[in-house]
């Protein structure tokens, strides 16, 4: 019998952070391989693994490799230095074991495995007995700067990069000979980074841009000025552009929730327009390219504080928050910026046309009795909540629907329930919408009765919540059947008509579709 041929090492650097940051090269090797490999501290915590998941195929093998120590303090009896060789020999001999097994396997490694990689410790323990390959990646200051908005180096510029776990004299000294300089490896470092371009002179702290978890949907952006350095993350770092190009940072407000912006956006500069812009149900994947541009071009973004955060910060860009149940004011005030000549995003969840945001703002243009007549308006469409919430079990709403809000806030509950019984009278599968909240309960059980007097009690229900969130949960129940108590402002109903039908799938699946012809 012959002897198993060894499998490959590939070291995959994934990015800072964003899925779509990671190479087309990376995607193809991390899918082709039968064992991934990824550093992480604590179970579930790795930023790699999170970025390389769209490609992980199934049936692969997962491999974790779980820091010992996070902090530096360790009882190991050669310290930390010791508890680190003993982790990368660890994993090396694990990693081993499946390449001895003839298994291809890929280690993951944030930025790019050969610039500060946890990868290349790996790298020089396994390297040497095995074909490996090296995939570079985009590295994190890179991703810092792009979230900055400014250039690092131009010209003859000389850049360092260095690492904050220097002492602050040495720091200072290698900022002193450098045109423009990177800072990693901040966490509790950060007072002694800052203090080092302090130390530095000529203007090299004044310069200094603090990014946080770039490309990420974490990803802040500020002034060094405005960090209080007592929560730094160890994924931070400090950008000093070069004094050539680099326009003077201005202070933000602290109560500003907003990114550093390098120059004063200019409204004169080009004529105002107003987008209302659909994120879509949940987070970036579900985001269109057309979105995405909208929300880069905005020079001020507007809406409601949880859609807000889920915006990644542009340099340059101001946020105005308000609440959830000031639809028209929001709007007003969105115009008067547009109309002020600033280019605004008003952004929804899922799409705005659909009971958001696209509504109120031409609600407010009516009102305004021509001021806005000038305004430049668009809708941008997003991914809906019904449409993903109908994707994650098949097809419910595969023939014809009708799209119910029951919330009774800005329509009497009369109406709602003469909507309820003509919808189920004429046999539409069904959408509901803003089904229940804290304080508004029995209406969902008044629907419930409508429906009831109408359709038969198996009729199929999906009750779809947070789809697309971390919170997600969908489940395939019945008119009669499904559980109204774990409902609420997130959840989403979908009701099937008489045709609509619920089939296995595979692993116990339940598949609900409604077939494109009627019976006659």
């Amino acid at each position: 019998m012959s002897a198993v041929e060894a499998g490959r090492l590939f070291g995959v650097g994934v990015g800072p952070g964003d899925p779509e940051l990671v190479t087309i090269k990376a995607q193809r090797i991390i899918a082709a391989c039968d064992v991934v490999a990824y550093p992480e501290k604590r179970p579930g915590s790795s930023v790699a693994r999170r970025a390389a998941a769209p490609s992980i195929a199934d049936g692969c093998e997962q491999l974790a490799l779980v820091y010992p120590v996070t902090t530096g303090e360790t009882d190991h009896p050669e310290g930390y230095e010791g508890a680190l060789r003993d982790y990368y020999d660890d994993g090396a001999a694990r990693i081993a074991e499946r390449l001895d097994a003839g298994r291809d396997v890929a280690v993951l490694c944030e930025g790019d495995p050969f610039f500060y990689g946890s990868y290349m410790y790996l790298h020089e323990r396994l390297a040497s007995r095995y074909v490996t390959q090296v995939v570079p990646g985009v590295t994190a200051f890179s991703a810092a700067a792009a979230a900055a908005g400014t250039p690092l180096a131009k010209r003859d510029d000389v850049l360092v990069v260095a690492p904050g776990t220097l002492a602050p004299d040495a720091l200072a000294a290698h900022l002193r000979g450098a045109d423009a300089a990177v800072v990693m490896k901040l966490g509790r470092r950060f007072g002694a980074v800052r203090d080092a371009l302090r130390l530095a002179g000529d203007g090299v702290a004044e310069r200094g841009i603090y990014v946080e978890r770039a490309s990420s949907a974490g990803e802040r952006v500020r002034t060094l000025e405005d960090v209080a350095g007592d929560d730094v993350p160890y994924m931070a770092l400090v950008l000093v552009p070069t004094a050539r190009t680099a326009p003077a940072v201005r202070a933000l407000p602290a109560a500003q929730d907003a990114p550093v912006a390098l120059s004063a956006p200019d409204p004169g500069a080009a004529d105002g327009w107003l987008a209302v812009v659909g994120l879509g149900p949940a987070g970036p994947d579900w985001l269109t390219p057309e979105a995405s541009a909208a929300l880069a071009a905005a020079d001020e973004l507007v809406g409601y504080g949880p859609y807000l955060d889920r915006v990644a910060p542009r340099a340059g860009q101001r946020r105005h928050s308000s609440d959830n149940r000031v639809e028209l004011d929001r709007a007003q005030h969105a115009l008067e910026l547009a109309a002020g000549g600033a280019r605004v995003a008003v952004v929804s969840s899922g799409d705005p046309g659909i009971f958001a945001m696209a509504s109120a703002v031409l609600e407010a243009v009516e009102a305004g009795g021509g001021r806005f007549a000038d305004v430049e308006l668009r809708v941008v469409p997003g991914l809906s909540a019904m449409q993903a919430a109908a994707a994650r079990v098949g097809a419910p709403l595969g023939h014809d629907f009708a799209v119910i809000s029951l919330s009774d806030q800005r329509k009497p509950w009369a109406i709602v329930e003469r909507r309820l019984e003509a919808a189920s009278a004429a046999d539409f599968a069904l959408a509901l919408y803003n089904p229940a909240s804290r304080t508004r309960r029995e209406q969902l059980e008044r629907a419930r009765e409508v429906l009831l007097g109408v359709r038969a009690a198996q009729c199929p229900v999906v009750v779809a919540r947070d789809v697309g969130g971390a919170a997600e949960s969908v489940t395939v129940s019945t008119l009669a059947a499904f559980d109204a108590a774990a409902v609420d402002m997130r959840t989403l109903l979908l009701v099937g008509s008489s045709t609509t039908r619920v089939i296995g799938g595979r692993e116990g699946r339940e598949l609900v579709y409604t077939p494109r012809s009627y019976p006659a």
